[in-house]
């Protein structure tokens, strides 16, 4: 289920010169916010939730699992060199889960660890905001990675479509819409997290259990249907 050479070649395409400069831009916005954020208004545990939910995982995880996800095999599809790696001698559905555990690896490592360094930056980890919204990431980074690859095999519009949901359902529509925050990966993840955070600073408007089986449902589906993609798209190149 695991192909090194197909995870070799798609950490090089994730983490080319172009993609490491995004890629690494957000979290160093967060980093350095929440430095200025310290230094002006000093520790305090609800800041650290509003930066960490508002800017992290709100703003920059999403972000991070388009690029990612999206980044793991769109642009192979876009110009024609799919063909190349479809014709070796390996399973569709172990490049697709190959691709996935890259994208997730790389959305984990661009998102949780910034995370964490901001949110003890913020508050020293005061009423463990830091590891909540950590541990929110981690979960939020398989989630997206699966969803935003699954786009990234479907659609050449993938990067589009993928900000469209990011920013504008879960950010827009999330704070606006009651009904629309339990379709939300966010809230899904910060149920993880409000268990573990175990207070009142970090919230979600669905159940842990709900929450929980979405993420399941939504990772397994998700790289179950990019899988029949790949095949489709096989076969298509063939005929």
């Amino acid at each position: 289920m695991y192909d090194p050479t197909v995870a070799r070649l798609t950490y090089r395409a994730l983490l080319g010169r172009r993609r490491a400069l995004i890629l690494g831009a957000l979290p160093l916005l967060l980093i350095v916010i929440s430095l200025a954020v310290r230094a002006l208004a000093g520790a305090d545990d609800q800041t650290a939730a509003d930066v960490l939910g508002g800017l992290g995982l709100a703003t920059m995880v999403p972000i991070i699992g388009v690029i990612a996800g999206t980044g793991a095999i769109g642009p192979e599809i876009d110009d024609g060199s799919v063909v190349y790696l479809l014709s070796k001698p390996i399973k569709r559905p172990t490049i697709i889960y190959t691709k996935l555990i890259v994208a997730v690896a790389v959305t984990m490592v661009f998102s949780a660890v910034p995370t964490l360094i901001a949110g003890f930056v913020l508050n020293g980890n005061g009423q463990q905001v830091a590891v909540a919204y950590t541990v929110a990431a981690l979960v939020a980074s398989i989630a997206y990675a699966a969803l935003f690859l699954l786009l990234g095999t479907v659609s050449r519009h993938a990067v589009v479509f993928g900000l469209v949901y990011a920013l504008i359902w879960e950010a827009l529509f999330g704070s606006l819409v009651p009904g629309a925050r339990t379709l939300s990966v966010q809230q899904w993840s910060l149920a993880v997290a409000e268990r573990v955070a175990g207070g009142e600073l970090v919230t979600s408007d669905v159940g842990l259990t709900t929450a929980t089986i979405a993420l399941v449902a939504v990772t397994v589906l998700a790289t179950w249907y990019a899988g029949q993609k790949l095949r489709t798209l096989t076969l298509a190149g063939e005929e």
